[in-house]
């Protein structure tokens, strides 16, 4: 007949092994289990009310036969219905089957032990964190180190940025940065630390290291999308220099964080390390940020870290203005 197409041997044989895997009930509802939830098999025994070897020689029947797939995960393995893979004949043979064998009443009792076999599994999910809460948080840094969870968040920038790193130091902030964003110019005055941040950046084929002054940067007009400056403005003589070259280098809309220190009285500072200013009120950095040519400022203190022996640190973060670009002055 014109339009028939005769299944190969091969697939004649296939297909009566799935048919023959079928026949049996007890497979049929394991089917129909895994067709809704990915289980394991005491999950299934619990369910089925079946001994363990019963339900292992079935779920071999139905994964020989092509019917099921099996993830590993650690000493466990999962079982799923593996009917987006079956043929299109055998699709059909199983919404027939499955239609019949789901109105039957040891499918209704499977499908409400199985909402009870979930529910357990979500309690005991509960019971740990209920009983690890006090010491959830040592216990993640064991497993996974300190600070990932901010580490990631640079995740959230626009993959098409350009961000300036003002006074890089040796590269952490733009280590952070380097592989969410389009790229990095990082700019610092110090020839020693741009050894350093260079070796550390190595990896990075998007980070621009440059030398130069906060108070002249060899950033062309607008050519960021963002930039920061971490915990390098106590440095500076001039602060309102330093913000108006970043509001210069910044597209208009574009936005700056800057992090410092919170006033404080360690006049040690100036003579160790060279600080000029003791910190900056909250008051004073919305003035200066806003003379540079800012707008929408928010500050807020920074957590303190219990570990942490310097002084409390705020951010502040801000919004070049959309018009009236500064422009560099000779």
């Amino acid at each position: 007949m014109k339009g028939l197409i005769t299944p190969t041997p091969d697939a004649t044989t296939a297909l009566l092994s799935r048919l023959s895997a079928l026949s049996d009930p007890i497979r049929c509802r394991v089917l129909l289990l895994l067709e809704a939830q990915e289980l394991t098999v005491s999950e299934l025994c619990a369910v089925m009310q079946l001994p363990q070897s019963t339900v292992s020689r079935h779920l071999k029947v139905l994964a020989e036969t092509g019917w099921i797939s099996v993830r590993p995960e650690g000493t466990s393995r999962f079982y799923s219905a593996a009917l987006g893979g079956a043929d299109h004949n055998a699709g059909r043979l199983w919404q027939l089957v499955g239609e019949e064998m789901g109105a039957l009443p040891a499918a209704e009792q499977d499908r409400a032990r199985l909402r009870a076999v979930l529910a357990r599994r979500r309690t005991r999910s509960r019971e740990f964190f209920s009983s690890a809460s006090a010491e959830w948080s040592d216990l993640r840094r064991e497993l996974f180190g300190s600070n990932f969870d901010l580490r990631a968040l640079a995740a959230l920038l626009d993959d098409g940025w350009v961000i300036g790193d003002l006074g890089c130091g040796t590269g952490a902030v733009t280590e952070s940065l380097a592989p969410f964003v389009r790229g990095v110019v990082a700019v610092d005055a110090s020839e020693a630390m741009l050894r350093a941040a260079r070796e550390r950046l190595a990896g990075h084929d998007n980070v621009d290291l440059r030398e130069g002054q906060l108070e002249e940067l060899p950033i062309a007009d607008g050519e960021l999308d963002a930039a920061t400056l971490m915990l390098v403005l106590h440095y500076s003589i001039e602060p309102q220099a330093v913000l108006g070259e970043a509001a210069r280098a910044i597209r208009p809309g574009g936005k700056l964080l800057l992090v410092d220190m919170a006033p404080h009285e360690r006049e040690e500072y100036r003579k160790q390390m060279g600080h000029v200013w003791l910190g900056f009120a909250a008051d004073q950095v919305e003035e200066l940020l806003i003379g540079a040519g800012f707008e929408a400022v928010r500050i807020r203190p920074l957590a303190a870290d219990p570990d942490a022996k310097g002084p409390n640190l705020f951010a502040a973060a801000a919004t070049r203005k959309p018009t009236n670009r500064p422009t560099r002055t000779a």
